[in-house]
């Protein structure tokens, strides 16, 4: 039974993203964000969903390219939330 557990994990291999068919073609498989850009499988950008941004990287599901969420903030919702965090510079009466 070992045996065949370890001869299956052996063609257990990474699935391709390209899937060729019988005549040679290739059909290329990517993900494409809002404005219809091309992304890679893979790369990660920031979506924003109903209001809320998020990072999500472009993966394989069931031979369907789809947006997986990473758990990881937008870079640029991380600095929007320090800006409300930190305080105003205050020049205390400075002028120039």
């Amino acid at each position: 039974m070992k045996h065949v557990v370890f001869i299956l994990a052996l063609f257990a291999g990474p699935a391709q993203a390209d899937i060729v068919l019988p005549n040679g073609k290739v059909i290329e498989c990517f993900c494409t964000d809002k404005t219809g850009g091309r992304v890679e499988l893979g790369q990660s950008i920031c979506l924003y969903v109903n209001g809320r941004a998020f990072m999500a990287r472009c993966e394989m599901s069931l031979n369907v390219p789809m947006w997986r969420e990473t758990g990881e903030s937008c870079t640029t919702s991380f600095v929007d939330r320090l800006k409300q965090l930190s305080p105003r510079a205050d020049p205390g009466g400075v002028h120039s």
